[in-house]
């Protein structure tokens, strides 16, 4: 399965947060990542995706299917 099958949320953080963007995977619970830009942050979360589907994989866990592909 793609990691660029599930959606990313990226959404900008505030000053207060740091600044820069987060990018969140809703369909993998916890999944996320940041960057001083949106590309950085989707760059990031692509990593991040790929951590979370192999940790799943090795702990047995089920690898939720993307929403999208549930359409």
């Amino acid at each position: 399965m793609s990691q660029l099958a599930y959606p990313i949320v990226i959404t900008p953080l505030a000053v207060d947060d740091g600044g820069g963007f987060a990018a969140t995977v809703p369909d993998l619970p916890g999944c996320m990542s940041d960057g001083e830009t949106p590309e950085e942050a989707l760059h990031n979360v692509l990593d991040a995706i790929d951590s979370w589907i192999e940790m799943a994989q090795e702990l047995g866990h089920p690898i939720p299917e993307p929403v999208r592909g549930r359409e």
